[in-house]
């Protein structure tokens, strides 16, 4: 299996919602954010690297290419990983870390390209909007979970049944070795492209990205129990009127909203 990394230099930071607002259409929902850069990735399978070179030749953006392999990726995480903390409540580490005794959930997350280590901003809102919600003996879909990290959580917090599920075969097995890792034995995990023959639920966990949220709007409405809601984010805070204009009427109004570095996560019913 084989990713391409792009590397969009010299950066300003007015610059980087556009890119995160589009980066999507061309194959590109995992990235790592810089100081002036910003780095992307996609299977090779995924990309549309003609249409993205237009694009970025369109706003004179400087963007380097290559090919990742998945040992060299996960080198490269092994050796940059960094624990991230939500103090005193959540601490989420590789295995090579060792665990603190100063926080409630220690999470452990195996660094590999699946998107959810807690580092950006819509993750670790998704994890501090998490600790507001009762989710005890609540049945949770984890919609897109990438390293799983957000149905690890959700366990942690008492929820008795979590769903998760991810198009991405290597966020499928990233998932399924990180839940082993910690030892959760209420999550299943589904390597799935659609949302039929799901069940119901009532919470689910969306942090993925406007596109995708916009696409599958009606059909998460249909999974969730009447008085359930819906945790979303991978939003800018730019999308916060046109997302709002379709999950209000699907799920009521919003419950609150969470903004950081240019990102919003929103919370529907819950």
């Amino acid at each position: 299996m084989q990713y391409i990394e792009i590397h969009l230099q010299q950066i300003e930071q007015a610059e980087k919602e556009l890119i995160y607002a589009f980066l999507p259409s061309f194959g590109f929902s995992q990235w790592e954010e810089l100081d002036t850069a910003i780095k992307a990735y996609a299977l090779t399978t995924d990309a549309d690297l003609e249409a993205l070179r237009q694009w970025v030749n369109e706003h004179n953006i400087q963007m380097d290419e290559s090919i990742l392999e998945e040992t060299n990726w996960n080198a490269s995480w092994e050796s940059n990983f960094q624990p991230v903390e939500i103090p005193g409540k959540i601490y989420v580490r590789a295995d090579f870390h060792p665990a603190i005794s100063s926080v409630e959930h220690d999470i452990i997350i195996t660094p590999k390209m699946s998107f959810g280590t807690g580092h950006h901003a819509t993750t670790k809102m998704m994890m501090e909007a998490m600790l507001e919600i009762d989710f005890k003996g609540k049945r949770v879909l984890d919609f897109g979970t990438g390293t799983g990290i957000l149905a690890i959580l959700a366990e942690k917090l008492g929820a008795e049944h979590v769903l998760a599920i991810d198009n991405d075969n290597w966020s499928f097995e990233n998932a399924m070795e990180n839940i082993a890792m910690n030892k959760a034995t209420k999550i299943k995990v589904q390597l799935k492209d659609d949302l039929t023959n799901l069940g119901s639920f009532d919470i689910i966990l969306a942090n993925i990205n406007k596109n995708i949220l916009t696409d599958h709007a009606n059909s998460l409405s249909r999974l969730i129990d009447t008085k359930g809601g819906i945790l979303l984010s991978g939003l800018l805070s730019i999308d916060y009127e046109d997302i709002c204009s379709i999950y209000d009427p699907l799920f009521g109004s919003k419950i609150k909203q969470y903004e950081e570095q240019g990102w919003i996560a929103i919370s529907f019913n819950i």
